[in-house]
């Protein structure tokens, strides 16, 4: 630890925070909830931004409800977590949300699936239904992953349902609710409602069935377009929990892979991008380039998606020459036919027009949302997990994090753009330095009640991942994707924005749902309400 992160932690220790575990890149405090505002305004002050938080039911281990507060200092490359313990008959916890703001989803998601109420702020269900059966909560051990609790159904649908014409279907076609509220066709305020299709992973991954080898193909399927962020981040987790040495060259392939699934996901949505600005030509060109990368990723990995080659303490599939050269020859026409589309498309004048000045997230705003990845890049926040905390054999290539800092979303457009770019001069650095040994470890194991967060830049921004380790499983296994992140600086971003421009808005931020969408405008004009319905089909995200 730096003398920086040393003196801060006795900051903390003078705050009321009791050190619990200190090893690398990670800092463990435990917080009484008197003195968790004072903590986390206190680290926030110096930088730090709020990665996520955790809701886990340690009455087996220690006798408590707990939370998880977990704190990035980008520039020092170390997290800071604050655990918060209550006991089950006094499971209260006070709100940081006035201090860090960014807090609000996880607080109430921890209330709704471990049971600590939040105190000191507005609560409301957010991951589960409202008619979900008070006092049960999902993630608390004795509830059991098969049980199906009564529910009271209820239909919500209006008397009429409307037709989705013109610009009200607010981006792609995934399980997403937004209730727009207009003056005319000016945006005045935007709620989200979410989680349609919670698939309960994080305790799936608690059952009997599952065990630490099955959980990277679990993992992988948490969402359809960067699924190898998710298993890398988990196994990552817990090779770093268990103390376990993963191979080096291991390492190197687990990179390549993951910028192979940047270059196809930044693609995909640029093609996507260009469709929801009328240039359609454009959206067909880049999934012609994308299909060169999903050609490659199978060849590589045996999938277009899903790969399936991460395994705890290294990977089951090699590299050889053939494959090296492939990759290389493939680089190079992608590059080549990028670049030509990219001139083209940033030249068509709808595109500058309809994404200069709309969608703009302040950095003020951005910062206090602690939000992630292009969209952070875009409103001038320069975080890239690869760079702040370097991971696999990033720390062996060089490579620049593009930076603007308009907020808009003509700056989204352009920081996707040059990461193509550059994802492809770091995977050709990769080649040139692939090192020899073996892809993976030949034995290991996982000591029980062992704890480590795990972070990978996905093409959407940070993806976390917190593990407690337990006996063939995980104890709690914590997952926070990017878009988790992101969605709530989408009210930042449409209040006071044309309705028009809603859709290129939300599908900035790359955001994943899937399945089936809905979408609500209120007119506070004229008092209407329209329903506006859609099926389709794409990736899953939600956990």
């Amino acid at each position: 630890m730096t003398e920086s992160v040393s003196k801060l932690i006795e900051e903390l220790k003078r705050l009321g925070g009791r050190v619990e575990e200190v090893k690398d890149r990670e800092v463990y405090l435990v917080v009484g909830r008197d003195n968790l505002r004072s903590l986390a305004k206190a680290l926030y002050s110096t930088g730090a931004y709020l990665k996520t938080c955790a809701g886990v039911d340690e009455r087996q281990v220690q006798g408590v409800l707990s939370i998880y507060y977990i704190f990035g200092l980008d520039e020092l490359g170390v997290d800071v977590v604050l655990r918060v313990p209550v006991t089950e008959d006094d499971a209260k916890i006070p709100t940081i949300v006035l201090e860090v703001p960014a807090a609000d989803w996880c607080e109430l998601e921890a209330r709704d699936m471990v049971g600590v109420e939040i105190t000191g702020r507005p609560v409301r269900r957010l991951v589960l239904p409202e008619d979900w059966p008070e006092g049960i909560h999902p993630l608390r051990k004795d509830f059991d992953y098969s049980a199906r609790p009564p529910r009271r159904f209820r239909s919500e649908l209006p008397e009429e349902v409307g037709v989705p014409l013109g610009p009200y279907h607010p981006a792609l076609h995934e399980p997403e609710y937004f209730e727009l509220y207009v003056d005319g066709e000016k945006v005045v305020d935007v709620v989200y409602r979410g989680f349609h299709v919670h698939r309960g992973i994080e305790k799936l991954a608690e059952s009997p069935r599952f065990t630490y080898k099955q959980i990277p193909f679990l993992a992988e399927r948490i969402c359809g377009i960067c699924g190898f962020v998710h298993s890398s981040c988990y196994v990552m987790a817990v090779e770093r929990a268990a103390g376990i040495e993963v191979p080096e060259r291991a390492e190197f392939i687990r990179s390549i892979v993951l910028e192979v699934e940047r270059l196809h996901s930044h693609l995909l949505w640029l093609g996507v991008a260009a469709h929801l600005l009328g240039y359609d030509v454009g959206f067909m060109h880049a999934w012609r380039i994308r299909e060169h990368v999903m050609v490659l990723a199978e060849y590589l990995t045996g999938s277009r998606k899903t790969y399936g080659i991460n395994i705890i303490g290294g990977v089951r599939r090699d590299l050889n020459v053939d494959k090296l050269d492939r990759i290389l020859k493939t680089l190079a026409k992608v590059r080549e036919e990028f670049v030509k589309l990219v001139e083209v498309m940033l030249s068509v004048p709808q595109i500058k027009l309809r994404a200069s000045g709309t969608g703009i997230l302040s950095r003020s705003e951005a910062r206090a949302l602690s939000v992630v990845g292009p969209v952070a890049r875009a409103s001038g926040l320069y975080r890239d997990i690869r760079k702040d905390y370097p991971y696999f054999a990033y720390r062996e290539v060089s490579f620049k994090v593009p930076l603007y800092t308009e907020g808009d979303n003509l700056a989204r457009v352009l920081v996707r753009v040059e990461e193509v770019l550059e994802s492809i001069e770091i995977i050709k650095q990769l080649v040139d330095k692939l090192p020899g040994g073996p892809v993976a470890v030949e034995s290991w194991d996982v000591p029980p009640y062992r704890r480590a967060v795990a972070a990978i830049e996905a093409p959407r921004g940070e993806d976390v991942h917190f593990i407690i380790t337990g006996v063939g499983k995980p104890y709690r296994w914590r997952v926070r994707a990017p878009t988790y992140q992101n969605i709530p600086a989408l009210r930042a971003m449409l209040r006071g924005a044309s309705l028009a421009d809603a859709p290129l808005t939300i599908a900035s931020i790359d955001p994943c749902f899937s399945c089936t969408d809905r979408l609500v405008v209120y007119d506070l004009r004229t008092g209407s309400r329209r329903v506006l319905r859609i099926a389709g089909g794409v990736s899953a995200c939600p956990l």
